[in-house]
């Protein structure tokens, strides 16, 4: 049988939590008591880090009086739902009120009972509220592991382009092959290119950035090879360069296509020699380099148009990774913004969700900034919204007042994912209806819930504890998604 689940109690009437706790103790439940607010919060952070021994670790429910010294009830709801989300909240008091019961039920408490308790009131009210805390943390578990299997590092994408992408990565990382990637500004170059880093035998040496577009024309050379003393005015003192800084590691080099007609030359021996000389220098440097570059605009094009040297392009472009617009990839978009929503609500302390007719507004625009304007977008909610869930109203006007719309793959299109046959699909000026964004995680889900099953032989039981998932849960996502054992 499995473990019962831990209950605080918080109450300044240690009768009346001692009473509570006696009686859903003899119900099998792990209790804990508190006097206030404030001391609850402190048994609810450590609890939060307690594992291993039995009835340690997380409360999955806090049972809590409103009227108490510190931290009242009130106060305490807003911390729970702030700092502990998937913990579920009942109010129990002796003051009655309809208005106090709707401000703790819009403030996030699951159930609000007066006393005295009735005890057939009191273990219905936990059983459900138990079953509610076992869904947050079930669905927050799934979350976790759709952004862990559709995701390299901070890079998060289930497109079938993206997934090509991570093997490219992992497959040459190994290898001291110079690479090129192409992508428009904000789709998560540099990320790559870290990728690549952290993934490789160099690992452990320096990772060194160095963006030709950031950097006035006159002192691009200095900043990448360095310079001695005296080469140019100002120039007091010797000064090593982002080359000589990346030895023994990775130079990432973006906006290449920016660099000017004398740094693509010495640029080249490097790349061939790996020596080169600081400016204002006769001395030789060698260094043991290796060369991510990336560009925003297609080479090629420059190399044509007699803007970029061709034995440069033909050097540094040995394995050339692309990088889809974000606009070409919409159906990522719940992916990222459960990302970016778990990254700002950690560093602003507001947990917060976002509402399905938001994700579609995100799906209708065309984000010419990419991941990174989608990304400040997120931020921009996260900080300002008021309310635990984000809505349209809570989106940029740009956002908003977007005219053009596209439809995701439906829940029956689950062969969309992964095969390139088209998962982005123009709608409204192609009389396409748009599919809700959330119907996105879907495919995800059912694929991770697919390669558990096989993994473990259809055994449900040992697949519902890899998932960390109760079996009632595996049944019915077994039932939703139509999965058959194989003959």
């Amino acid at each position: 049988m499995a473990e019962k689940a831990r209950i605080l109690i918080v109450d300044d009437d240690p009768i009346v939590a001692d009473s509570l706790a006696e009686f859903l103790g003899r119900e099998g439940y792990h209790v804990a008591t508190a006097g206030d607010g404030g001391e609850a919060l402190d048994l609810l952070d450590k609890a939060k880090l307690a594992t291993g021994k039995q009835g340690a670790g997380p409360f999955a429910l806090v049972v809590t009086d409103i009227n108490m010294p510190r931290c009242d009830g009130m106060e305490l709801i807003r911390e729970v739902r702030k700092h502990h989300p998937s913990v579920a909240v009942i109010v129990v008091t002796g003051f009655g009120k309809i208005e106090s019961a709707v401000e703790a039920i819009k403030l996030g408490a699951v159930d609000y009972l007066t006393k005295p308790v009735v005890d057939d009131e009191l273990r219905i009210a936990v059983s459900k509220a138990i079953q509610q805390h076992t869904l947050l943390a079930e669905n927050q578990s799934l979350r976790n592991q759709l952004i862990e299997r559709f995701g390299m590092g901070n890079i998060v994408g289930a497109d079938y382009r993206m997934q090509k992408m991570y093997e490219l990565i992992e497959a040459v990382a190994e290898s001291k092959t110079t690479v090129l990637i192409d992508g428009e500004s904000g789709t998560g170059k540099s990320m790559v290119a870290h990728a690549i880093h952290t993934r490789s035998p160099r690992h452990t040496g320096p990772f060194v950035t160095f963006s030709c577009g950031a950097i006035p024309e006159t002192l691009l050379e200095s900043e990448l090879f360095g310079h001695a003393k005296g080469a140019f005015t100002g120039a007091d003192q010797d000064k090593p360069g982002k080359c000589l800084a990346a030895d023994g590691g990775t130079l990432f080099i973006d906006e290449i296509n920016s660099a000017t007609p004398m740094l693509q030359l010495k640029l080249l021996r490097v790349l061939q020699e790996k020596q080169f000389e600081p400016v204002g220098s006769n001395s030789t440097i060698s260094v043991d380099v290796r060369f991510v570059l990336a560009t925003n605009e297609p080479l090629a094009g420059l190399v044509e148009a007699g803007k970029f040297r061709e034995d440069l392009y033909y050097r540094i472009n040995v394995v050339n990774i692309k990088l889809p617009a974000l606009r070409d990839r919409l159906a990522d978009i719940p992916l990222l913004v459960e990302r970016f929503l778990v990254k700002y609500g950690k560093e602003t302390g507001k947990d917060r969700t976002i509402s399905e007719d938001a994700l579609v507004a995100l799906g209708r625009y065309r984000w010419p900034g990419n991941v990174r304007e989608l990304e400040n977008v997120i931020e921009r909610a996260v900080v300002l919204t008021r309310h635990p869930v984000i809505g349209v109203d809570d989106l940029p006007e740009t956002v908003q007042n977007a005219q053009k719309g596209v439809a995701l793959p439906s829940r029956g299109d689950a062969s969309s994912f992964g095969n390139g046959q088209g998962l982005i699909v123009p709608c409204l000026e192609d009389g396409w209806t748009p599919t809700p964004l959330s119907h996105a995680l879907e495919e995800p889900e059912k694929q991770i819930l697919v390669a558990a099953l096989a993994a473990n032989d259809w055994n449900r039981q040992a697949t519902a504890k890899q998932l960390d998932i109760n079996r009632t849960t595996l049944y019915k996502k077994i039932k939703q998604y139509g999965l058959d054992q194989p003959a």
